[in-house]
């Protein structure tokens, strides 16, 4: 048992059945395009840090997925009661060419990285094909990165958890607002359902599996 009571998970052990996924690090997101500025600006000291867990999983054999956002037919895919989408409205104008839905920079996309749209709905995995696509590549470890503690992280750890994948969350890729819902919610509430590892820590067991 860990010190919250949680059952511990078993560390990573074999970079070639696990997947890091990396949700809606999108220039609109938390880049310089961003439509939720303040999650833009939380994030920008964990980007340096994203950037080296891809550079490492991409080295080690990791398979890399970007969860991106892209709603279809002008916003119509994506239902606009939530308030969230309704704040976000303004991406109804996003293409695969527009330079909002471009992942930041510093992460990248690799020759083998696969990019994964969602058209409507606050979740990563919910009614879309991303866990049927892990499972069919052999994955069965998911490490989660990206935006954010708040709704997409807790979303797609459960998702993975419910469907018998073991998670572990990048502590110091992942971000949430304001920071101490972020460090509540890893502590309190992610614990429950997923390892919690730093960047460093992944990096070393990938290299020495």
């Amino acid at each position: 048992m860990t010190a919250g009571g949680t059952a511990a998970v078993d560390p990573v052990s074999d970079p070639r059945a696990t997947a890091l996924l990396f949700i809606e690090c999108q220039r609109g997101v938390v880049g310089d395009l961003s439509v939720l500025p303040a999650l833009a600006e939380a994030a920008r000291p964990a980007l340096a840090a994203m950037g080296r867990l891809a550079a490492g999983a991409r080295a080690s054999g990791v398979t890399v997925a970007h969860l991106t956002y892209l709603p279809l037919a002008g916003g119509r895919s994506a239902s606009q009661r939530s308030p969230l989408m309704r704040a976000t409205a303004s991406t109804r104008e996003w293409s695969p060419m527009h330079p909002a839905y471009e992942i930041v920079p510093e992460v990248g996309v690799g020759p083998d990285d696969l990019l994964l749209p969602r058209h409507q709905g606050i979740s990563p995995v919910h009614r879309t094909e991303v866990l049927a696509i892990l499972r069919n590549l052999g994955t069965r470890e998911v490490v989660v990165a990206g935006v954010s503690t708040n709704l997409a992280i807790p979303a797609v750890a459960i998702g993975a958890a419910d469907e018998d994948f073991a998670v572990t969350i990048a502590t110091d890729a992942a971000v949430g607002t304001p920071a101490a819902h972020h460090a509540s919610m890893l502590e309190h509430s992610l614990a429950f359902v997923a390892r919690l590892a730093t960047v460093d820590e992944l990096l070393a067991e990938w290299s020495a599996a």
